[in-house]
């Protein structure tokens, strides 16, 4: 069982609503130099543009017609998969950009962790979206784009997208983070997974050991740990019969917001999993939309 097909009804979803874009495009490969120009009168998408030496440190980026620095505002999308699987293509850019139209949309990859041999382990992932978020900030003049930012993760990728969010004010602390059921603390996730041979042994050798044996790291990688008063707005959405991420993950996260003080959604699927769908799924969209929409430019 994978994440990846766990998360089909999202990625169909996003792919069903794509339609044909008149973008132009550059071909993979691309670096931050094709093409030579970036026109705000002009929409361009841009795929495979390196953000770091490793052939898994690129993005995909969409920048929209009419876009200007003071007012078009910015989606980082991290794509799920365990932290061992997955990739950028598992989210519809197309879909995408017409769910969050006039937004900049950058689509990343980051490293995987292997376990033959055992490389990019912990904190390798967080540390690439960390890196790509500078990437793109250091360049928004280039791209013409804003610091009304958000960041969008499903599982894995939302557990980045919390944590880089919570943990990192500089250089951009985003105006909304999205969370599709990602794990919020390491500790209760390892703990909650004792009795399976699936998620707990990569939980012990992404993080280096367990909970006793490496617990500054199991700290230090827990997105709850750093939610604190000035933490961006927050909608947090999970399902009830979600048997990878427990739901408590999920609660815990609205609570502490709350009780902080932060603004804050939590949507809960009662009869969803690891992954929404039917009118659950359409639901989760729509509230995505109106606390983006609702959040990102206050």
């Amino acid at each position: 069982m994978t994440l990846i097909r766990l998360h089909t009804g999202l990625f169909l979803l996003f792919i069903s609503i794509s339609i044909l874009s008149c973008s132009k495009s550059n071909p993979a490969g691309s670096t931050l130099q094709s093409p030579a120009t970036s026109l705000p009168d002009t929409s361009i998408t841009m795929l495979n543009v390196a953000y770091g030496p490793d052939a898994k440190q690129v993005m995909d980026i969409y920048l929209p017609n009419g876009r200007h620095i003071d007012t078009t505002k910015v989606i980082i999308l991290i794509h799920g998969g365990a932290w061992i699987q997955g990739d950028k293509s598992d989210f519809d850019i197309a879909g995408l950009q017409n769910l969050f139209p006039g937004f900049a949309v950058f689509n990343i990859n980051y490293r995987l962790a292997t376990y033959n041999p055992i490389i990019n382990t912990f904190p390798t992932q967080e540390l690439d979206v960390k890196a790509a978020v500078q990437f793109i900030y250091d360049h928004r003049t280039y791209y013409t784009i804003s610091n009304n930012w958000a960041y969008l993760g499903l599982s894995a990728g939302g557990h980045l997208a919390l944590l880089q969010a919570y943990k990192y004010t500089t250089p951009i602390r985003p105006k909304v983070v999205i969370d599709f059921f990602g794990p919020t603390d390491m500790v209760d996730i390892y703990n909650a997974h004792a009795n399976d041979n699936y998620l707990q042994p990569i939980l012990f050798i992404l993080l280096s050991g367990t909970p006793s044996t490496n617990a500054n790291l199991y700290a230090s990688s827990s997105p709850i740990a750093y939610a604190n008063t000035s933490s961006p707005p927050t909608i947090i959405l999970q399902g009830g019969q979600d048997t990878l991420v427990p739901y408590t993950e999920s609660q815990r996260l609205h609570d502490t917001l709350t009780t902080l003080g932060v603004v804050n959604k939590y949507i809960f699927y009662p009869t969803q999993g690891h992954g929404f769908t039917g009118n659950d799924l359409l639901n989760s969209l729509y509230e995505t939309d109106s606390f983006l929409v609702n959040n990102i430019s206050k």
